[in-house]
């Protein structure tokens, strides 16, 4: 498969993911992806998506059963061994269920549901794809000297995320921090369409706002995640989920997070308003 070529099947990109197809194969995808860098960036953050569930199944696998049920099932007279096989089966199934709820407990300390983790960790992921790019950091760019221009470019932006997302999305302003929107970019957010505004400070620096649209119950209060040395807050206002993400101490994250959040509220954005940031 030369660059030239016809792009591969989604199937085909993810077997080459798996490992599955044979050497020469594997190669002519390699070849393709090379050739095609955004292409590659959305198997990345396929590949991301698998390693967050390969991480909570680890987790959920590792937790031990209650003290109190394996006590219980100790205890049970010797001539019960016909259903100890199956009630140990049944004890562990529930114990794997329960610690879901492990699964979502983040090194910045705070508790999240693990409902909030795949997506969360895509917000991560695509920020560690795209904050590098520096040419073509976003697919709209809003940047240049023409104020007229620029405003086109950020109504556009709007209107596309808007009507792709299904969401109000509202392009914040963030000079006052010391950030200018870079631009924006359409991401995938697990079957269903994603987006990505990126700020930038006048020193190069980075932060990015993950936008979505949140399954029904995806609870609205705001969260706080470290890992890698990456910071996030997130939470769900206006029917809309947001992930701010930054290589940034928890405090100047914070304050970009609440001047997001106090803009939406300032514009009654929406009804289903998280109860700001902590």
């Amino acid at each position: 498969m030369n660059p030239s070529s016809p792009s591969p099947t989604d199937a085909r990109l993810q077997a080459w993911l798996d490992g599955e197809l044979p050497p020469p194969e594997r190669a002519a995808v390699e070849t393709w992806l090379q050739a095609h860098p955004e292409e590659a960036a959305r198997v990345r953050l396929w590949a991301a998506d698998r390693d967050a569930l390969r991480q909570r199944l680890d987790a959920e696998l590792a937790e031990p059963l209650p003290d109190a049920w394996v006590q219980r099932l100790q205890a049970a007279p010797a001539n019960d061994g016909a259903w100890r096989r199956p009630a140990l089966a049944a004890a562990l199934a529930l114990a794997t269920g329960l610690a879901g709820f492990a699964a979502g407990r983040w090194s910045g300390g705070d508790t999240a549901l693990a409902a909030a983790t795949p997506w969360v960790q895509r917000a991560a992921a695509a920020h560690a794809v795209y904050v590098p790019e520096k040419r073509h950091p976003v697919e709209v760019s809003v940047r240049g000297d023409d104020g007229q221009a620029i405003a086109a470019q950020e109504q556009h932006l709007a209107a596309w995320l808007t009507k792709r997302l299904a969401v109000p999305v509202k392009l914040f302003d963030l000079q006052a921090r010391g950030y200018q929107l870079v631009g924006g970019r359409l991401l995938p957010d697990g079957g269903a369409p994603g987006a990505q505004l990126m700020y930038e400070r006048a020193d190069g620096g980075r932060v990015t706002v993950y936008l979505r649209k949140p399954e029904a119950g995806t609870p609205a209060a705001f969260q706080y995640r470290e890992q890698d040395g990456l910071g996030q807050f997130y939470w769900v206002e206006s029917g809309a989920g947001y992930a701010l993400t930054g290589a940034l101490p928890k405090a100047e994250l914070l304050a970009l997070a609440e001047a997001i959040y106090q803009q939406g509220a300032a514009q009654g954005v929406g009804d289903n308003a998280a109860h700001g940031p902590r």
